[in-house]
């Protein structure tokens, strides 16, 4: 579909970054700025539809439209993550490695419990979807309650990681930096969870200007008090690693409180009564989150332990390699959040379609979705292949690690394409509700053939870091295809209904 749109892929790519830009402030058109944003885009989207079907220009439009805040919150929930990596590799070595092990460690743990969150979005678009509004406030105080529950869960499990690093066999110097770092961390926890509860019901209602606002927030807030408690400032001591979990975990309870805030204030969600009324967990809805969000975790767990377990393995090669791969994974999850706010995007265009009962909707703007991660991934993959060597000693000035660093960053070029395949077409069946499939595709991709041939490839067959990012390529590669394919089954299906 995409490839008949008569559109090059030099077209593509100027249209997402320049329609990403200009539509950030349109997300929802809630001020008088934001509107003369949206005019803006729409005269450019004019002039764009000579060179697109009618059809695929409206779809593509108001995708980027939704995702572009997406990505921008995304980008500064990843840029939190770079501003730690930065602020330790500045510190130290062994600073930089323990920040890096525990941070691969929180994001394991982490990324199961958003992905249980995650069914918030096409929950809610759903219900909205299909007119069903007066449930939707009622639906969020129930995801409250489920947030903190996973929070309290999470901050229990994180604290306990030392037996995982000892059995992975990090280094001890590095292992006990690292669970400084664990222990600081992990006051967030329900901070976190609670804050994606509340993303997810504001960008469930195509609301996604918040997300952007307050990612900005935390990431500008990061870095001043990420210093003070790393580096130590205003009488308070150093506290290297540890320094950086205890800003973290800050920074992570102000986001809360601020975006609650701003939700109870706002006219926007007023129609919705999040905050109405006290209410005590109701079995049903806590069912039905959970129905949708736990092979969502899963999936998400799938992905993310591949990640995670690959750096851990790789923490037995050495300190030096540890930080080249640390830095390589962050170049590439900053690249990876533009398909990722994309996949968040079309997941709630296809929850909207389908909650209205629109079928041929639901293929458009998850085909318009997938074509249009697939074009923006053309960007990074060239970044990534041509400059390694510069974008390696932006983060190091150690030769060896960024040696490194720029080695595998052309292992991440590589992997591109496929990693944005999959998130799309993921996202889109997260719209359906059809969320048991990508569990069991996830399952089989990462653990079934990418740790498999990247554990022989890094170890067995000898060519450390780059065969275990070998193996991830691999795995990226098959859930892209098998993903790809199911949406385009079931979308096919649901067509056929009709």
């Amino acid at each position: 579909m995409v490839a008949g749109s008569g559109a090059g892929g030099g077209d593509w790519v100027a249209l997402i970054a320049r329609t990403l830009a200009e539509s950030a402030a349109c997300g929802s058109g809630e001020s008088h700025a934001g509107r003369l944003h949206c005019a803006a885009l729409w005269r450019f989207s004019i002039r764009m539809s000579v060179r697109l079907p009618p059809r695929l220009h409206r779809e593509l439009r108001e995708t980027l439209t939704l995702a572009a805040p997406l990505v921008l919150g995304q980008l500064s929930a990843v840029g939190m993550n770079v501003v730690d990596t930065l602020l330790a590799g500045h510190y130290d070595a062994q600073t930089l490695a323990g920040v890096a092990i525990g941070t691969n460690v929180w994001m394991l743990a982490l990324v199961a419990a958003i992905g249980v969150m995650m069914a918030m979005p096409p929950s809610v678009a759903h219900r909205h979807g299909a007119g069903e509004r007066e449930s939707i406030g009622a639906l969020l105080r129930q995801a409250l309650w489920l947030a903190a529950g996973i929070g309290i869960v999470l901050f229990f499990a994180v604290r306990h990681a030392g037996g995982l690093l000892r059995w992975m066999g990090i280094a001890p110097d590095i292992a006990a930096q690292a669970q400084l770092f664990l222990h600081a961390i992990s006051w967030g926890a329900p901070a976190l969870t609670g804050y994606f509860a509340l993303r997810g019901f504001s960008e469930g209602l195509a609301l996604t200007r918040p997300t952007m606002y307050f990612g900005a927030f935390g990431l500008v807030l990061l870095a001043p008090i990420g210093y003070v408690f790393m580096y130590g400032a205003f009488g308070l001591p150093p506290h290297g690693a540890q320094g950086s979990g205890m800003a973290t975990a800050t920074v992570l309870w102000i986001q809360f409180a601020a975006f609650a805030t701003y939700i109870a204030r706002r006219r926007h969600y007023a129609a919705y009564a999040p905050f109405e009324r006290w209410q005590w967990p109701q079995p049903a809805a806590l069912y039905e989150l959970l129905r949708l969000g736990v092979p969502m975790g899963i999936s998400l767990f799938m992905e993310a332990s591949l990640f995670v377990t690959a750096a851990l393995l790789i923490g037995s090669l050495g300190q030096d390699i540890v930080a080249g791969h640390q830095i390589a994974i962050n170049v590439a999850s900053v690249t990876f959040m533009v398909p990722l706010g994309l996949a968040m995007a079309t997941t709630v265009r296809v929850g909207r379609a389908a909650g209205g009962g629109d079928a041929d909707g639901v293929r458009w703007a998850g085909f318009a979705g997938i074509g249009a991660s697939l074009a923006s991934q053309v960007a990074s993959c060239v970044l990534m292949a041509v400059f390694p060597q510069v974008i390696a000693r932006l983060y190091t000035d150690d030769a060896t690690v960024a040696a490194v660093a720029a080695q595998l960053l052309l292992f991440a070029a590589a992997f591109q394409f496929s990693d944005g395949i999959q998130v799309t077409a993921n996202g889109a069946l997260r719209g359906l509700k059809d969320t048991t499939g990508p569990m069991a595709i996830t399952t089989l991709a990462y653990w079934g053939i990418g740790m498999p041939a990247g554990y022989l490839l890094c170890f067995h067959f000898g060519h450390g870091a780059p065969g275990m990012w070998t193996g991830l390529i691999a795995g990226l590669s098959v859930a892209a295809v098998l993903l790809f394919v199911r949406f385009a089954r079931e979308s096919r299906a649901l067509l056929a209904r009709t």
